[in-house]
């Protein structure tokens, strides 16, 4: 069994397709119980942002896997399996590895750094957890991978590119972010919004200069009680854009919320900035040529992203990341290996018992206890000499490419039951 991914990010797909292919948590949910009805996949755990769509599996075939995950990722956006292919990267076992790892470090972000990706790597995970789609083998690797992001941040200066795709929205939308007359106006309540809130205070925005309206007005005044904003209804959008300087917007819906009659209509020919963080995009595309309207959205910032330099901090998590990788799948391997090496030890005591008590039983009274005791412990003595070398070869290999082979060919060898490895790997839940 080994891992697999099958997805589209900013990397490989334009925005316009990205919004056709993005997963809401119903939707990702309903995917990932899909995947898992394919014979040749036991786990699933479906990544979806602003600006990727991943869908892991722990795939026993690799051809039969990702036929069926991309077949079911096209069926989803409407496309046909040409368009797919020629927007999708499939990255199998150690290249899968080092592609998660690095997503959860920042270094596949369109904002290179950013570190809002952490939280959503986490929030997959959780989500998986809950549905029972993911097992020990995605789990260890979600959980290293949480692990390398958090190292990471706290080991180099990577959060000075850009902590989150907030801020950066922020940054690209200029100095009326920073003016203490701007009235902010917040389509929409969720993740994104609430970060978008947050972000706006710590950046010393008076709260009471920041209104925030969602289509479920509870969700809206549950920002109010934490951030101390105002919240309106959403039928009180158009009056609110009408009085606003910045919109931002993150709604979650499927379709365009704000046409070109509806940000004309509230502009009537005065300045707007817009910010729209959402995907599928909340702004229609054409707003952008209104006179006076400036739109942030992010193909802007995949734009401003690729201007970016590698600094010394991205250096030194690649480097992170590699380490990691390394690391993982010699464990990986070494959890293989290991019940084969407790199964051929196993064998020897089994086999210097039985021969011990067929001596004893022939000898009978002719042998002390002292004597019997000398005889199995010359025995045992054996019995490790000859299994010695294997067992030491085998873990020098561990951490090449012969490892699992060798095993294998212990394995066979040593006619081991398979049975007996299987259930050394079972023990406990653990391999010992």
């Amino acid at each position: 069994m080994s891992v697999l991914v099958v997805g589209m990010s900013h990397k490989s797909a334009p925005v316009d397709l990205l919004e056709r292919v993005s997963l809401d948590t119903d939707a990702g949910v309903k995917l990932s119980h899909r995947v898992l009805e394919n014979d040749y996949v036991s786990e699933s755990v479906v990544i979806s942002t602003c600006n990727r769509v991943e869908i892991y599996v722990e795939a026993e075939r690799f051809h039969g896997a990702v036929d069926e995950v991309s077949r079911l990722l096209a069926e989803h956006a409407g496309l046909d399996r040409d368009e797919l292919v020629r927007n999708v990267y499939v990255h199998y076992d150690e290249a899968a590895v080092a592609h998660l790892f690095g997503v959860a470090s920042g270094m596949d972000s369109m904002i290179l750094g950013e570190s809002q990706i952490l939280g959503q790597v986490r929030d997959a995970l959780q989500q998986a957890q809950a549905e029972s789609t993911v097992g020990s083998a995605l789990n260890a690797l979600f959980q290293q991978a949480l692990r390398i992001g958090k190292r990471g941040h706290a080991e180099t200066g990577i959060d000075r590119l850009a902590p989150s795709i907030v801020t950066a929205g922020f940054e690209a939308a200029g100095d009326i972010v920073a003016d203490p007359s701007t009235r902010f106006l917040v389509a929409g309540a969720g993740t994104m919004s609430s970060l978008a809130v947050r972000t706006l205070i710590e950046r010393g925005v008076d709260p009471q200069r920041i209104w925030v309206a969602n289509r479920t007005f509870q969700r809206a005044f549950e920002l109010v009680a934490a951030f101390g904003v105002s919240a309106v209804r959403w039928e009180s959008l158009d009056v609110e854009l009408a009085g606003a300087d910045v919109l931002i917007t993150c709604t979650g819906a499927t379709g365009v919320v704000f046409d070109t009659e509806r940000i004309e209509r509230a502009t009537q020919g005065r300045s707007l900035t817009v910010i729209d963080l959402a995907l599928p995009r909340d702004v229609a595309p054409a707003v952008r040529d209104l006179p006076g309207v400036r739109v942030v959205d992010l193909d802007v910032l995949k734009r401003q992203a690729a201007n970016t330099e590698l600094a010394d901090d991205v250096r030194q998590v690649q480097d992170i990341v590699e380490d990691e990788v390394r690391s993982f799948l010699a464990a990986k391997t070494a959890s293989k290996v290991t019940p084969t090496v407790v199964a051929l030890r196993s064998m020897a005591t089994d086999v210097v018992s039985a021969e011990a008590e067929r001596l004893e039983a022939r000898l009978g009274a002719a042998v002390d206890d002292a004597a019997r005791k000398e005889i199995r412990q010359a025995l045992r003595r054996v019995a490790e000499k000859l299994i010695h070398a294997p067992t030491v070869r085998v873990k020098q290999l561990v951490d090449g490419p012969e490892g699992l082979t060798y095993a294998d060919a212990l394995a066979d060898l040593f006619a081991l039951d398979p049975g007996a490895v299987s259930a050394v790997t079972t023990v406990g839940g653990e391999t010992p």
